[in-house]
């Protein structure tokens, strides 16, 4: 059998051999965008399974309150920083700075997000460049600047959350879908190169569906738009899985060293109607888009 033959089956070999669930109890875990929603409940909940925390936001009255939260409910090592994860610089310099005060990372969430609704005629170039700046270039930042220290933890794990809208487009949320769909390759891309290099790093994917946060409700507009119809509309119609049911699932899955996560019972009929439908669906959500007036 040629090497290369016998490298993939070994990759494969890997991808289904069994392994013991990753034990989150006592593991430094950072997570980004942790001022609010998903990241605030994802703190909250590690917290509850016994990790260390390294929370991070550029909303530093939303981050004190998960601080506080946190403090109210259990006894855990804390550590709070604003970062922009915008920046490669500053998260370079976050991340070795996290290293020095626990010694260690085993676990990274790069969840900080922001939305956009525009059509693409409508939508600013910086309008768009911004959602990327934050959606998936902090998504790299994050990435690249801790997988060194993942590395060498020995039993390391990346969570990088995507979203619905990686896997459905949807008509004024051109930008975000685009954002979305970069983490989900770019994500699945590095767990291959994790699994052919025989790294001791999980890598895991998170695809949300609609969750109840403030994320529609703060998110930006094109000029003459008004975001505030948008994301009450998804808030009504669409978000149907609270934030600490998707933090429980979300981390469940990581013990579990899972690829890939759908959150929400609508993620997987969205899943599942993509599959089935891979063109035929987009007629079906412009009908829909239009019958709840989005577009």
């Amino acid at each position: 059998m040629s090497a290369p033959i016998t490298r993939v089956l070994g990759a494969l070999g890997g991808l289904t051999s069994r392994r013991p669930r990753w034990q989150m109890d006592g593991k430094v875990v950072v997570i980004t965008g942790a001022g609010s929603g998903i990241g605030r409940e994802l703190a909250r909940e590690a917290a509850r399974r016994g990790a260390r925390l390294a929370l991070s936001d550029v909303d530093v009255d939303g981050l004190a309150e998960t601080v506080r939260l946190i403090g109210a409910e259990s006894s855990v090592e804390v550590h709070s920083d604003r970062l922009d994860v915008t920046e490669q610089a500053a998260v370079a310099e976050y991340a070795g700075r996290v290293v020095e005060q626990f010694g260690v990372v085993h676990l990274v969430v790069n969840n900080a997000g922001i939305a956009f609704t525009g059509s693409v005629a409508q939508s600013g170039y910086k309008d768009i460049a911004r959602v990327m700046d934050v959606d998936y270039w902090g998504v790299v930042h994050g990435t690249k600047e801790f997988l060194p220290h993942l590395i060498a933890s020995g039993d390391g794990h990346i969570v990088n959350i995507s979203s619905i809208f990686a896997i459905l487009s949807v008509p004024t949320q051109n930008a975000y879908n685009a954002a979305k769909a970069a983490v989900q390759q770019f994500t699945e891309s590095l767990r291959m190169e994790m699994l052919a290099g025989g790294q001791p790093v999980d890598v895991t994917c998170v695809h949300p569906g609609g969750i109840k946060t403030a994320v529609a409700r703060s998110a930006g507009a094109a000029e003459g738009l008004d975001s505030a119809t948008f994301a009450a509309i998804f808030d009504s119609k669409f978000a149907r899985t609270e934030a600490t049911t998707a933090a429980r699932v979300i981390l469940d899955a990581v013990e579990r060293r899972r690829a890939r996560v759908l959150v929400g019972p609508d993620a997987y009929v969205i899943d599942a109607m993509v599959r089935l439908f891979p063109s035929g669906y987009q007629k079906a959500t412009v009908a829909a888009s239009r019958r709840f007036g989005v577009v």
